[in-house]
């Protein structure tokens, strides 16, 4: 009969086809989606030394990806304002460890001269232990007790003068308040003072 529309059977390759062109596109969106799920951070414009006050100048803000790790990281300056309490180097996220809110920091800046010379590893940034022997009347010295225990290292002083030794053994320390006063005691009483890496 004419006029009759004859429906033509679909080939199930291009069936096939299609759907795999769907897949495709979808895996791209969602490859795309899922990179693009980035968070805001704060990461150093230079390096941040301890003891420093931080203002949204010192910092820049980058997109990266951390997954469930950005709770770890700062992403803004509190009005309150921050110290930093670890050097943070250019460039680098900043962590929420290495920054406490200017009202919680209660440290003191004091001049220690250890006894022995510093180990390599103590760096600006550093955290160090103070250890204190007492000095007897007899001129000996009892065991040595910690007075002062995870303090941060402003700056490592380099020994100057003809009869420098080349060997650095004294450092600007950030000292908690509630340690500061021990701490004077034993270098005014003439303790064997020792700087030892932290932990």
């Amino acid at each position: 009969m004419k006029g009759r529309f004859r429906l033509r059977a679909i080939d199930p390759r291009v069936v096939v086809g299609a759907g795999l062109i769907l897949a495709s596109v979808a895996g791209v969106w969602v490859v795309v989606d899922a990179a693009d799920r980035s968070s805001p951070v704060l990461v150093a414009a230079s390096t941040l030394s301890v003891g420093d006050t931080l203002s949204e100048d010192d910092l820049d803000v980058a997109h990266v990806r951390l997954d469930k790790a950005d709770a770890r990281y700062l992403a803004r300056v509190p009005d309150g304002g921050l110290v930093v309490t670890r050097t943070v180097f250019e460039g680098e996220i900043v962590p929420l460890s290495a920054v406490k809110s200017s009202a919680h920091v209660q440290v003191r800046a004091v001049v220690v001269e250890s006894a022995i010379r510093l180990p390599g590893s103590v760096e600006t940034g550093s955290l160090v232990d103070v250890w204190a022997a007492e000095r007897a009347e007899d001129g000996s010295f009892a065991p040595p007790v910690v007075v002062v225990g995870g303090a941060s290292v402003v700056e490592v002083i380099e020994q100057q003068g003809l009869v420098s030794s080349g060997a650095a053994n004294t450092v600007e320390l950030l000292v908690p308040t509630g340690t500061v006063a021990l701490l004077l005691a034993a270098i005014a009483g003439e303790s064997a003072i020792s700087i030892v890496p932290a932990g």
